[in-house]
């Protein structure tokens, strides 16, 4: 069962992760490192991700949380890092509705 992504304190969204790797399960864990403008998390904000899509913690939320966890699915396969970079001009975000628009960049890596 697939797990619902929530925003919690980074303490807890860790410890899980330890527990899931002391289980013998693969984990990715994903970073908000940088933000401008328009961000749902703060810098620092966490999700970790098993290998079954279990998840904890929050990054974003929407299309892009949805994003970061494909791309840890497929950093748990290849073992690689990645830092991903989302974002919407101001204009861009006018168009649609939106006061303003931003951007946020989340390092994700496999936990050993």
């Amino acid at each position: 069962m697939t797990e619902a992504p929530t925003a919690l304190p980074d303490d807890d969204i860790l410890e899980q992760a330890l527990n899931w790797r002391k289980e013998g399960r693969d984990v990715a864990l994903a970073t908000v490192i940088k933000t401008w403008g328009s961000a749902p998390r703060p810098v620092g904000s966490q999700l970790a991700i098993d290998e079954t899509g279990n998840m904890i913690g929050s990054v974003s939320g929407g299309c892009v949380e949805g994003a970061v966890i494909q791309e840890a699915l497929e950093i748990l396969k290849s073992g690689e890092i990645k830092t991903l970079e989302f974002g919407v001009s101001d204009d861009q975000a006018w168009e649609v509705g939106l006061a303003c628009g931003g951007s946020i960049n989340v390092f994700v890596e496999k936990l050993n």
